[in-house]
């Protein structure tokens, strides 16, 4: 009897709350849950807070051997209209944000109220969950996707960007991925027309500076096209990031792909340097070459002395330098050149004097996201302690090969 006069007292209550939404129903009932607009799959590190465009489709080559970001994606151009659309649409998400900032007393601030309240009401659509999550990180940054936007015809870009700054004053920079093919086949005056209409930076795919090692991983791209794409981009006023893959010339070209790329490099003098060393998971065309012994995978210790050999080769450049990601095995070898030069190489020092069991714990911590910097492995003895018990487990019950089995595939899960 208590529990039927509870559950009704419940339903009474209920409905009383559902009446009153209907009679003053709160701004946050009133958003129109189903405002959507497409985003891609990919962004770089780099963009985490940024609010993502999509402009076109997949990748326009999507044949290099070490990637398989955009395998299931067909690639295609969007409208300007569909672009406009989309750009419309976070405008009017963005507003009704703002609106259900002030109705909750933040005066268009959004807080981390703001977001909960949306993220209870319409947290199962994520445009709304990206646009307010955007303007509570307050960055302004915004990323163009996916995997080649130069490829536009340069007056319709200009036409999206222009559109983009009009509609939403709040963006701030505007970056997106190219490809150095694709910006070699424009002029400096078209280039410098789209950084005029917005876009700051673009993300390149260097990966490497050695013909040989573009031509077997089917880059599309030669080393004179780097140089040429790259000091493109730098005259016309963009900020350029480029790509580095260490490891990817594999054993036999580590030394030249080191060198080569260095060449470039100083040729070019971008604005950022990003490694990304080298994974191979069965997912990429490169683990055929992997199966049948054409291509030899590089040790974490080869790509790290291929590292050394490219910053050593580094030379009268202004360019910063970053690990920002989990597949480099030392994630605080970055800064800026010259002036950071014998830092960075002094990390590798530090790494390479480490005795064999202690470059194992790293690893293994490493690749388990416990480590950072080498400097971690002496500053929490209970994680070393269950690094290490983990080690000797995994070498008991396999042997030494077991250990680097194991490293490999925690690595090639996170690429």
């Amino acid at each position: 009897m208590r529990r039927k006069l509870v559950h009704s007292g419940f339903r009474f209550f209920l409905k009383l709350f559902k009446y009153t939404l209907t009679i003053n129903p709160p701004n946050i009932f009133a958003m129109k849950s189903y405002l959507t607009f497409e985003q891609g799959p990919i962004r770089p590190p780099s963009e985490a807070h940024s609010l993502l465009i999509r402009t076109t489709r997949g990748c326009s080559w999507n044949k290099c051997r070490f990637c398989s970001a955009y395998n299931s994606q067909k690639f295609s151009i969007r409208t300007v209209a569909e672009i406009i659309n989309d750009i419309r649409i976070i405008k009017e998400i963005s507003d009704q944000v703002r609106e259900i900032s002030h109705e909750i007393g933040c005066e268009g601030r959004v807080t981390s109220e703001v977001i909960r309240q949306i993220s209870v009401f319409h947290g199962g659509n994520s445009s709304y969950m990206n646009v307010a999550m955007w303007l509570y990180r307050g960055t302004g940054d915004c990323f163009l996707q996916d995997g080649d936007n130069l490829i536009m015809k340069t007056e319709h870009l200009v036409k999206v960007l222009s559109f983009l700054r009009e509609t939403l004053p709040e963006v701030g920079r505007i970056t997106t991925y190219s490809r150095s093919k694709t910006i070699s086949l424009k002029t400096v005056e078209q280039l410098r027309e789209i950084k005029e209409a917005g876009l700051d930076r673009v993300h390149v795919g260097l990966e490497s500076g050695c013909d040989t090692v573009l031509e077997h991983v089917k880059k599309g791209a030669t080393k004179e096209v780097h140089v040429d794409a790259g000091r493109k981009a730098i005259a016309a006023g963009m900020e350029l990031s480029v790509y580095v893959i260490p490891g990817l010339g594999g054993v036999r070209l580590s030394a030249r792909h080191a060198m080569e790329t260095a060449d470039v490099i100083n040729r070019i003098n971008p604005h950022f340097i990003r490694l990304r060393s080298l994974r191979v998971p069965e997912r990429i065309p490169l683990f055929k070459d992997l199966q049948d012994g054409t291509f030899e995978r590089p040790s974490d210790d080869l790509v790290i002395q291929e590292i050394r050999c490219l910053i050593e080769n580094l030379k009268g450049i202004s360019s910063t330098l970053t690990s920002d990601h989990i597949l480099n095995i030392l994630g605080d070898v970055q800064g800026i050149f010259p002036e950071d030069k014998s830092k960075m190489l002094k990390i590798i020092d530090e790494y390479e004097a480490l005795p064999a069991e202690e470059k194992l714990i790293f690893r293994l911590g490493r690749r388990g996201g416990a480590y950072q910097s080498i400097s971690d492995l002496y500053n929490n003895k209970a994680t070393r302690s269950k690094i290490s018990s983990m080690l000797q487990d995994v070498r008991e019950k396999g042997g030494a090969s077991a250990v680097e089995d194991l490293i490999n595939k925690m690595a090639d899960e996170l690429s």
